[in-house]
Parts: C-alpha cells; structure tokens; sequence
C-alpha cells in the first residue's frame, strides 16, 4: 500500500504528462497555532527516486496569497519535488510569525522525508516577491533562535537550507522605501507597517532581524537571484544589494535580470528559467 495514503485530512491525487507521473498531496497539515491550521501541499514527481525538494513561499506583500497553484509548478518536470506553503499573513499576526512557520514547515518536510519519499537534506527554498523575501531571510538564517521560533511538534529536527532561488524578492527593509517609485511606495509602506508594526525609520532594529543582507556569514547556501529590470514594485536595487553583500564574502551567487519585465509573470517561470533554476540547483548541490 502506498504510505501517502495513510497521511490523513488530504486531498490525494495522480496526474500525467509528457514528463510523467505526479503525486499531489493537498492541504496536510504540518503545524497547528492556537486554533490555526498551518498546511502545505506537495507535488512529487512518481518515476523519479528520491527527488530534490523545493519548498515554495508565494507573494502577496506579507498580507495576502496562499500555497495553491505555485508559480514555480513547472519546476516539478524537471524532476523536483515541491512543497507549497501556507503561513500566517501580517493582518493575523506580524513578523517574524511567517518565518516561524516556514521553518516550522521545513522541519516538518524533513522529518517525513522518509514518508514522502524525497531526499532527507539540500532542501532548497524559493518564493516570489514578499515570498522570496521570506525565503531568501530564511535560508541565510539556519539556526538564528530568534528566527527559529517554536511552532510545530519537530522542533529537534534541523530547519536549514542548501540553496536559495529568490524571484523579485526584497533583501533589506532599511533602505527599499528610499529606492521605490511612488507606486512602490504606496503599495510597500502600508504592507511593511502591517509587517513590523510600524516605519522601518522607526523601528531599525527590527527592520535588519527582517532583512536578509544582514544575516549573511561564511556558512550561507548558494544564491541565485531572478529580478526584472522595469519592476515598479520591488526596487531591482533589492537584489543588487544582496547580490553585493554575497559577492564581498566570496559566496556562490547567481543574478538573473530579466530585462523589460516588471513584477513577475509568466517570463519568469518559462522554459527558459526553469532550466535555469535546475541547472542551478543541480550544479550547487
């Protein structure tokens, strides 16, 4: 008996194509808060043995967004397992709460890798916008308490990432209002109070434990970066700065402009990037 079918509270389902067979897992739940349930669905390609997992955080400026229908889905022909994932968005509960549950959501993926059928270690983390800006804090953050957090029942099991795959992500909140047009402005002051609570001018502190270019050390995964060079809502100056802070400490990275293209859309998840990402993530891990 296949052992996916004893996870309970799912949608289970096969569907083919001309790269095979995949296996969707729909609304498993990894972690409970209070009366919240925290879920993620997994997509693993059925001929391919013991996959690669990448874990997927969507956009929608910390506020908004859910784990159904993953931009990144096409990634699963190449031969990936994929893990989309809920968390707690800022009008139920404010940073770092949606990194606590990222975490906690990688612990849970990688105590069951067994069950799932995946490979145990070099989890990878991808997200767009506000998504990969949670992933990419959360893949320079291995094992930083304060970002840790205590959500889930794994809490003994290793959240750390092997690689980073950020889609027009921000990488520090000090300084991405002073590089907005006025749109990104408007759209980026009032999701970044709902985040930390207020101004990041006036709240510096919690602005750098939010921003990724503050994290960096000698021990942080690979990076690779994909940014449009006309997004008017995540300044591209994000990605330069993080992409700057990973070359002056002699850390792998990649950067990816996509030139005359704005915030996300399908160029950024075509043939042509995907094969980027695969061959990425195969020549780094």
């Amino acid at each position: 008996m296949n052992k996916l079918l004893l996870i309970p509270c799912i949608w289970f389902a096969i569907t083919s194509g001309l790269n095979g067979e995949t296996q969707k897992l729909l609304n498993v739940e990894f972690a409970k808060v209070d009366d919240l349930s925290l879920k993620l669905d997994v997509y693993i390609p059925t001929e391919v043995e013991e996959p690669t997992l990448i874990v997927w955080v969507h956009g929608g400026a910390w506020r908004a967004g859910s784990k159904n229908n993953p931009s990144i889905l096409p990634i699963v022909a190449k031969g990936y397992a994929l893990a989309s994932i809920d968390y707690r968005l800022t009008p139920v509960a404010p940073f770092p709460a949606n990194v606590h549950d990222i975490k906690a959501a990688i612990r849970y993926l990688r105590a069951n890798a067994e069950l799932y059928g995946y490979k145990k270690d070099g989890f990878v983390i991808s997200g767009a916008s506000a998504g990969g800006h949670l992933a990419a804090l959360v893949g320079v953050s291995n094992g930083q308490p304060e970002l840790e957090g205590k959500v889930g029942k794994h809490l003994d099991v290793s959240s750390d990432i092997a690689a980073i795959v950020d889609f027009y992500g921000a990488s520090n909140l000090t300084t991405i209002l002073n590089q907005s047009t006025p749109h990104g402005l408007s759209v980026r002051i009032p999701a970044l109070e709902l985040l930390i609570g207020g101004h990041p001018d006036d709240l510096p502190k919690i602005a750098k434990l939010a921003s990724p270019v503050f994290h960096l050390d000698e021990n942080d995964p690979p990076l690779l970066l994909i940014h449009g060079d006309q997004d008017p809502q995540m300044p591209i100056n994000q990605a330069h700065e993080l992409h700057g802070v990973y070359k002056g400490k002699d850390l792998p990275v990649e950067f990816e402009v996509i030139y005359n293209s704005a915030h996300g859309g399908k160029a950024f998840y075509d043939e042509e990037r995907m094969a980027l990402v695969d061959y990425f993530i195969s020549s780094r891990l």
